[in-house]
Formats: C-alpha cells, structure tokens, sequence
C-alpha cells in the first residue's frame, strides 16, 4: 500500500513526500494541478495569535514572487514592545513545510506560516519562534538529542443551557454524547487540525463542566502526538485557530482562559517533553526511567518558577494554580501523580505484550520496544502561553539541567510519591518551593533567573525585559486578598481575559 494512502494532509497524500521535504516547486505544483487561487500568509505576532496576509494569485510569476521574496509587514503593529514606528519593516518569508489548504475558505486558498526577518536579511529576534530555533539549536549542540514535544490543549465551549441529559457538576471526563454536548464539534475541528498537519494523538470531554448564568460551560481537550519542538509549537497555534474559527461558525463562543470561577476546574496547556537520539526516547534506560529524564526534570524545577512568565501570562492563570482544581502548587515531581508540578505518566514500559494478549487471547504477535512512548509532562502552563516562548523556556530549562551539578540527585531530592494537597502529606507540602502566585511574583522570578534563559542569546535581554513589563503592568501582587474582599471581581478579570493566546 502507498506509504500516504491514508495521510489527513492532502498536500502529502499529493505530494508522496513528508512536510519538511516540500520545496517551492511543490508547493506551486499543488497550487496549480488543485485550483488554487488564494495563498495567505500566517505568521503570530506578540498576543500569540495567528495573523494574515492575502494574496490573489495573478500568474505564475508573481505566485513564483511570493513564495520567493515573501512580502513586507509593519513590525510596529505587529510587535509594538519591540518595534518603533521610525524603522518598523519586517519581512515575513514562508516556510515551505507548514503549507496546508485552509478549511474554511470559500475560495480554494493554501496557507503557508512565515517567519519574521529584519531589513538586513537576518532572522528577527526579538521574533518569538526565533527564541525557540535558538534554544532548540543551542540543545542539540550541547547534548547531541533533539528536543520532542507536544501539548494537551484544553479549552471550554460556552452556550446556553441545555437541560437534557446533565453531567453532574466537574463530572464530565471522557464523557460522551448525548451528555456531551460539543463532541461533533471538537471531532470536526480534529479532522480540520490533522489535516492541517498536527499530529493529534486523540481528543475527549474533560472534566469541567458547569452551568451559571444561564450558560453551559463544557470543557473537551485535544492531545496531540510528541513531534520536534518547533513543530509541535506551529501545530498548537494552528489548531487554537482552527478551534476558534469552528465555533464561531457553529454560534457558540470557545475559550482557553485559564479560569472561569472559583471551584471549577480551569484550562491548562500541558506540555509533555522527550529527548530523543537516533530515534530513540532517552528517558528509558533497561526499562527505567534514566539519568537523562532526571536531569532534564531538574532542569525544569530549578526553573520553573520563572517559567511561569511564558507559560501562565494573565492574573486569571494563577487562579487556577489552587489545590484540588488539577493544577499545581508545588514544584516537585512524581510517577502517576496529578498533584505535583512535573509528572512521570505511564509509558508501557512493563507490561504491554502481556495485556494485549490477555485481551486478545488469539494475538500471535510481538509487541515490539515501548520505550518511545514514555513523555514527562509539565503541569503548570495554561492556555493563556506564548507557546514559542514556552517551548524555547522549557528547551532552555532542559538545557540548564545539563549545566547543572549533580542534577541527578537534585530532581531525586524533589520526587514526590503521595498526593500533596491531602492534609496528611501538608509537611511534605510545606518543605517545598512553591510556584508563583501571581504575575507580579513571576516576573520577579523571570528577573532572578533570567541568565538561564539569555544564556547563549537564546532570549535577547530586551525580550526579557518587555515581557517583565508586561506581566508587572497587571498589577496583581495582591489580586487573592482583593478577591477575597470583593469575589465579583472574577467576574470583571474573566471577561477580560476571555479571548486569551
């Protein structure tokens, strides 16, 4: 059978060949034998959504024009905390192998994300997707692996009640039809994802689920399969599109803001991390989980309270960071464990050949090597995320791990193995460091730990110190006393943040 027979992208079913093969030749070819008459170009600016340019394709030569030179872009607008008004032209150039035929468009139309140069001709770096090519660059040349990731991507649709077939209150995981509401929704915006690229590992009701105010807020998540770092952020910004254009046109409004009301579950943006060379997954060692991981874990808790400025971006996110609302408070790590910052989750490392065939009694084959399965998953970042900067954070992070001494018996000294918000494990709890309670408090973090991140140029120190603004400029140092004393103030900070990353 053809190795693309049953691909989801029709560009390489057409093509027969993988995304990172595409060349301009390609991508006219498909243009021109598919009737194609719009290109747009897509690329993110500062508030992490994906913007547009379109073009109407005149002729071949100017088709050959675009895809060559791209096209320029007012920088100022797009970047406005790095870029003045006096010498604000950027060019925006596509990268070839994130062309997809846009699902939406009444006009046969391919769009193609572009990355961002400056009037010397050189990468923008102040650009976020740059800060995440540098770190992953500077990864692979330190320790020889590529940097894998991807992300659990979770959202709630607001609508107004349905009374039929509730779901008792935060009840509502792996929930389905009819007492899931949005699930048509969230499988044709899957299908719109995959064939758009992503790599989608699969997708299901989560546990939020409420009704106030005469609105029903259910919440779904699509997971997506560990691919390169940088593909894996172009796959997330791509589909947080898709996601929101398939709601608008079903009427119904769809949110990855962190939190919605105190006592309900809010929305994060798990990101699950391996480290792979030749091929293989280097977190498993004989069937264990190996000093690499290890090492990688401590590198992200010696960091992850300044990681927090690129993963939790609004006061709403810090919200969500409470006991007992799937979210973390402390920075520490453990196996199978939802209450800690970084989680080890199972990785069919033991096991497999034997539940299969115990539910297949008939089964007659091998199972294979399951150690490219196992991921460690960081708990903290919601949808509110610059996901490059996340990303290129968590890969800096990785990085300083390696730098670090002893890392091994650092990431050991954090290993939790209980539930932590269990009041019987409350010492354990308190000997611990403790993740920022605000934004205010992780720009202080940023502040202190910047060196892990500029180190290397990976983050330009003007990029720090714009994104240290940004979070100060909340305001929001004292934001859980003043909730206290006034809690309709949620009200006032949800609908602010509503349309957040």
């Amino acid at each position: 059978m053809d190795k693309y027979a049953i691909h989801p992208n029709p560009l390489v079913r057409f093509l027969q060949k993988e995304p990172k093969d595409f060349t301009k030749a390609d991508i006219i070819r498909y243009i021109v034998e598919n009737g194609i008459e719009m290109v747009n170009f897509r690329y993110a600016a500062a508030d992490g959504r994906l913007k547009a340019l379109n073009f109407m394709i005149n002729d071949l030569d100017y088709l050959d024009t675009i895809l060559t030179f791209g096209e320029r872009v007012d920088g100022s607008s797009l970047f406005p905390n790095f870029v003045q008004a006096g010498a604000s032209d950027l060019y925006v150039i596509p990268r070839y192998r994130t062309a997809f035929l846009n699902p939406f468009s009444d006009i046969p139309t391919l769009d193609i994300l572009c990355g961002y140069y400056d009037k010397d001709g050189k990468p923008f770096a102040a650009a976020p997707d740059q800060a995440l090519h540098r770190a992953h660059k500077e990864f692979k040349e330190l320790t020889g692996m590529e940097f894998h990731a991807m992300g659990e991507l979770e959202y709630y649709v607001v609508s107004d009640i349905d009374d039929l077939y509730i779901t008792p209150d935060q009840r509502g995981y792996h929930e389905s039809g009819p007492f899931c509401k949005w699930g048509d929704m969230r499988r044709e915006a899957m299908k719109a994802i995959a064939e758009a690229g992503g790599k989608i590992k699969y997708g299901h009701s989560e546990v939020g689920n409420f009704a106030v105010d005469g609105k029903m807020y259910e919440q779904n998540e699509i997971e997506f399969l560990p691919v390169d770092v940088e593909e894996a952020a172009d796959q997330l910004l791509i589909a947080k599109w898709i996601l929101r254009e398939i709601s608008y046109r079903y009427g119904v409004l769809l949110t990855f803001a962190p939190k919605i009301t105190v006592g309900k579950a809010g929305s994060g943006l798990h990101i699950h991390t391996k480290v792979v060379k030749d091929g293989k997954n280097m977190y498993i060692a004989d069937g264990k989980l190996s000093d690499v991981a290890k090492t990688v874990i401590a590198g992200i808790l010696d960091s992850a309270d300044a990681l927090t400025a690129f993963g939790n971006t609004n006061p709403t996110s810090y919200l969500r960071l409470v006991p007992h609302q799937e979210a973390p408070t402390n920075i520490c790590w453990g196996d199978r464990n939802r209450s800690v910052l970084v989680r080890v989750p199972l990785g069919w490392t033991g096991g497999a050949a034997q539940m299969i065939k115990d539910a297949n009694p008939s089964a007659d084959f091998e199972v294979g090597d399951t150690s490219n399965k196992q991921t460690v998953e960081f708990r903290c970042p919601d949808g509110s995320a610059d996901i490059y900067l996340l990303l290129a954070g968590l890969v800096a992070a990785a990085r300083h791990g390696f730098e670090m001494e002893n890392p091994v018996a650092f990431a050991e000294e954090r290993y939790v193995g209980v539930n932590i918000f269990h009041e019987e494990h409350k010492a354990i709890a308190e000997r611990l460091d403790h993740l920022p309670d605000s934004c205010a408090i992780s720009a202080d973090a940023l502040e202190a730990k910047r060196e892990i991140f500029e180190s290397k140029g990976v983050f330009g120190s003007s990029l720090i110190d714009g994104w240290i603004k940004m979070l100060r400029s909340h305001n929001d140092r004292n934001l859980r006393e003043e909730l206290a004393a006034n809690p309709e103030l949620i009200k006032e900070l949800v609908v602010k943040f509503i349309n957040v990353g």
